[in-house]
């Protein structure tokens, strides 16, 4: 893509914030979508919940990229919290997708988040993006956060769907929560380690989220996970090759039930997705395999 203004939902969270660097470091002018008034011109009030956008802050913009909407593992799945990771998600993606429809020159691509959740617990079955989705509440709230994009879709603006899987990175998401605990030898196995994890390297991550926005003619959805998914049980002895560490501590699917109530069944659910139209569409992955996304985060 040529040097173009582009706007993010989500700007501060782990993915988008790692997506502002790159744009800007190649000479983009990014706008950040922002949850109180705007400081500048490079910043877009916007109310999610609210379901309000200030949409002269869009125009212009040759490309919305919305990554936004509360953790999914920052705290239990009270009533309360399902509802907020709902509306944080559906309510500002239906605002954002019926600004861009509502501009009078809309952008040529919006990008809108989703995740690997849309396809529930698939055992050992490989799936693909023609898979259905599965039961239980990531998958209706998947199915819900794409349908949301409905307004930009039926504007006739290419609508890009990311079906993100769990990103290997440092800073944040489940390997933040990983690297400490190997780091201090207190790593291992999630249960009995035989659910598949279908991961992803950040900065595949966000080269995929650019594909994307780059490559004309890509539209729905797209699953963002590296091409081989592995089992727990590997991706801990790879974590414990790459940091030299042992991996001794591992905890019981009980335990995980009892510390994370209804979220346990997601952590200890086995999802073997692979990015069959990502590859299709040419992409290549810099670092497909787990230890190589270890050492790069």
């Amino acid at each position: 893509m040529e040097r173009s203004r582009i706007a993010v939902a989500g700007a501060s969270g782990l993915i988008g914030s790692a997506l502002v660097r790159s744009l800007r470091a190649d000479g983009h002018e990014v706008v950040r979508l922002v949850r109180r008034g705007a400081h500048s011109a490079a910043e877009v009030c916007w109310d999610p919940e609210g379901q309000y956008v200030d949409t002269a802050g869009l125009a212009g913009c040759d490309a919305v990229v919305n990554l936004a909407g509360a953790g999914i593992g920052d705290r239990r799945w009270t009533a309360a919290y399902k509802r907020r990771i709902r509306d944080s998600r559906v309510l500002g993606t239906v605002a954002l997708a019926e600004a861009v429809a509502a501009l009078d020159v809309p952008p040529r691509v919006f990008v809108s988040g989703s995740a690997m959740g849309f396809y529930g617990d698939t055992g050992d079955r490989v799936v693909d993006e023609d898979a259905p989705p599965g039961d239980g509440f990531l998958p209706s709230l998947c199915v819900e956060w794409e349908e949301a994009a409905a307004p930009a879709r039926e504007a006739g603006i290419r609508t890009v769907f990311v079906r993100t899987g769990l990103v290997v990175a440092r800073g944040g998401g489940a390997w933040g929560r990983l690297f400490p605990l190997f780091k201090a030898g207190l790593g291992g196995r999630l249960g009995d380690g035989r659910q598949y994890w279908s991961f992803i390297a950040l900065h595949d991550e966000v080269a995929a989220i650019r594909f994307l926005m780059d490559t004309e003619g890509l539209e729905g959805p797209f699953n963002l996970t590296a091409p081989q998914p592995l089992t727990n049980r590997e991706i801990t002895a790879a974590m414990a090759r790459v940091l030299g560490r042992p991996a001794l501590f591992p905890v019981p699917s009980p335990a995980l039930r009892l510390a994370l109530g209804e979220m346990a069944g997601d952590v200890l659910g086995s999802q073997r997705v692979v990015p069959k139209r990502l590859l299709e569409s040419g992409f290549t992955f810099a670092f497909p395999g787990i230890e190589d996304a270890i050492r790069a985060a």
